[in-house]
């Protein structure tokens, strides 16, 4: 089923009959699909090796290669092999492709188990902008891996143990929100059922906090001290914060689900608090942490990292080449940090799961934390040395000023603002089309069209946030992929088709299952790349193919029954393969627009 490996193998076969090395020999699809589908260089790089020209080898690999009736080949100056793939080989994998329940997509060789972590939302925080790519990207590369036969699962890894709880329950605790906690009269916390907290008091109380940790000492000092109680579960501190992140994680999964993002688990730092002594035990017990500065870290700096420049003065403060510093995996004050409850929860994973590679999805500001965490659990032995740790980072979503997204006022904006405003304006989209009232079809549009939007950019860049463009129906946006479906379901619908085969006639069916091919290799492209643009690229270009067919050939009206059977054969592959890559994209199909 792979076209791409028989023809490999029918130009390895006569390179070994003319006695050459066959290990350079790469197919790649043509740059000039107007002369060819298929092309090769090997005859250029191996011409010089052996001091021919290189036509003239090509030419005498051509004469090498087995009959067939499914491949042309030609060589063509300075060097190259072209080949072009016949209408009847092309229909022959249409056909096979339409029965093979994964659609052509090439299954990883030796499966794997890989365990993803990504969205990452912090609890006593609302979800804003800034939150959207995570469970984007993440949940696209989750199946991509899907796609491709490996065994997966997610965890959102929530911020429910940090700062931001201290702070978030001193500023309650100080502005009277729990004042029945404090009053001395009771112990029995968990039964107070006058828990008057909402999301909305919380969106209010947590930026204050913040705020003022920045210029207030005193007040960031009590709010480590409440960080500490809540880890160490000191009441009422402890049953406060449960309460709060129960609050904050159904919003929370609200959120994600509007996102079409799917976790197996809802942990977060807190579930890794059981691992965390017998993680810093680990450091101590084989010499790899040290005392600084009344905490604990242990040194991460490779050979090259961390140097030190030498001083002009004694009072010159002290700098380094290319500085790597240590992981602090304890706080002065006996707190955990970041760095602590990541490496507690790779040992949590190693101990329950032992996955062959565990995938962090989080924004490039977080590259030099990963480096140390990584490092750490390499250097204790908590992460086996076949297991991969991978960090996908990703750039920032910017507004049209090439600055991060905010609100007119400069404000962030928040995750549901964001969701809403794709709605209406896909509601408006909508109604120049005749369909009003459909809020579930229009969120389908909006969030897809934010999705690929996303995705179809490298994912390591910073992008642009542009609604008008995203939201499109023509150009290479989501729903230009989601018409194009809904305009097969149309003519299926009409015709009332009870089945058929591909039979590849004409140039734009050629272009069609052209563009399916190359979908199904940027699959691979994708998963390798850790970055889903290149199935953003081809999902598109093969909409694009089959709008050139629709425009070009009346298939309901078409006279000859093989032929118009034939289209509508093609016309139901092509929905079912645009239908996966949007499915792997974590982006929902429409059935009208």
């Amino acid at each position: 089923m792979n076209i791409k490996d028989e023809i490999t193998a029918l130009i390895s076969d006569a390179v070994k009959t003319l006695g050459l090395d066959e290990s350079g020999l790469v197919i790649a699809f043509s740059n000039r699909p107007e002369l060819c589908d298929y092309q090769t260089s090997f005859a250029m790089m191996q011409a010089k090796k052996i001091g021919e020209k290189p036509i003239d080898l090509a030419e005498k690999i051509i004469k090498n290669i087995k009959k067939t009736a499914f491949f042309e080949f030609s060589a063509v100056m300075p060097g190259f092999i072209n080949v072009k793939v016949t209408d009847k080989k092309l229909s022959e994998f249409c056909n096979e492709v339409a029965h093979d329940k994964h659609l052509g997509v090439e299954q990883v060789e030796k499966p794997r188990f890989i365990f993803f972590d990504y969205g990452g939302a912090n609890v006593a925080k609302e979800l804003h902008v800034g939150h959207l790519r995570s469970p984007i990207v993440g949940e696209a590369l989750k199946r991509v891996h899907m796609a491709m036969g490996d065994k997966v699962l997610a965890d959102v890894h929530l911020g429910d143990y940090g700062l931001q709880m201290g702070l978030t329950i001193l500023q309650l605790k100080l502005d009277g929100f729990l004042d029945e906690f404090f009053d001395g009269k009771r112990t029995d916390f968990e039964n107070i059922s006058t828990f008057h907290i909402t999301l909305d008091i919380l969106n209010d109380e947590y930026p204050k906090a913040s705020k003022r940790k920045d210029t207030d000492e005193t007040f960031k000092a009590q709010a480590d001290e409440f960080t500490l109680f809540i880890q160490k579960r000191v009441e009422p501190y402890y049953t406060i914060y449960k309460k709060i992140r129960a609050l904050s994680v159904a919003e929370i999964e609200k959120n994600y689900q509007l996102l079409n993002a799917t976790f197996d688990f809802y942990y977060g730092e807190s579930d890794a608090e059981p691992f965390i002594d017998e993680t810093i035990q680990i450091f101590v017990d084989k010499g790899l942490a040290r005392e600084s500065e009344g905490a604990l870290v242990v040194d991460v700096a490779e050979e090259g990292e961390h140097i030190p420049i030498p001083k002009k003065s004694e009072d010159e403060p002290q700098r380094y080449k290319n500085p790597m510093p240590p992981a602090i995996i304890k706080k002065y004050n006996g707190g955990d940090l970041y760095a602590t409850t990541d490496i507690a929860t790779i040992l949590m994973r190693n101990r329950e799961f032992l996955p062959d590679e565990i995938v962090y999805v989080t924004d490039n500001r977080q590259s030099q934390h990963f480096v140390q965490v990584f490092r750490c659990c390499k250097k204790a032995g908590i992460s086996p040395e076949k297991q991969k740790l991978t960090h996908v980072a990703f750039g920032t979503m910017n507004g049209r000023d090439g600055k991060p997204f905010k609100t007119r006022e400069g404000g962030v904006v928040r995750l549901k603002e964001v969701v809403n405003l794709l709605v209406d304006k896909a509601e408006e989209k909508l109604a120049s089309n005749g369909i009003v009232g459909d809020s579930e079809l229009a969120r389908r549009i909006g969030v897809g069209a934010m999705k690929f939007g996303d995705l179809s950019n490298t994912v390591a860049k910073d992008y642009v946030f542009d609604i008008d463009k995203f939201l499109s129906f023509d150009g290479k946006t989501g729903p230009y992929i989601q018409y194009t479906i809904a305009r097969i379901n149309s003519i299926l619908a009409k015709a009332n088709f009870k089945g058929g085969n591909v039979d590849v006639q004409t140039q734009e069916e050629r272009d069609i299952v052209l563009a399916i091919l190359k979908l199904n290799s940027s699959y691979k492209l994708s998963y390798d790349a850790y970055s889903m643009n290149s199935l953003c690229l081809s999902a598109f270009d093969l909409a694009s193919a089959f709008s050139t067919l629709y425009n070009n050939h009346k298939i309901l009206a078409e006279q000859d029954e093989h032929k118009k059977r034939s289209l509508l054969a093609l016309c139901v592959l092509v929905k079912k393969c645009l239908e996966k890559a949007l499915w792997t994209l974590g982006i929902d199909s429409v059935e009208k627009m």
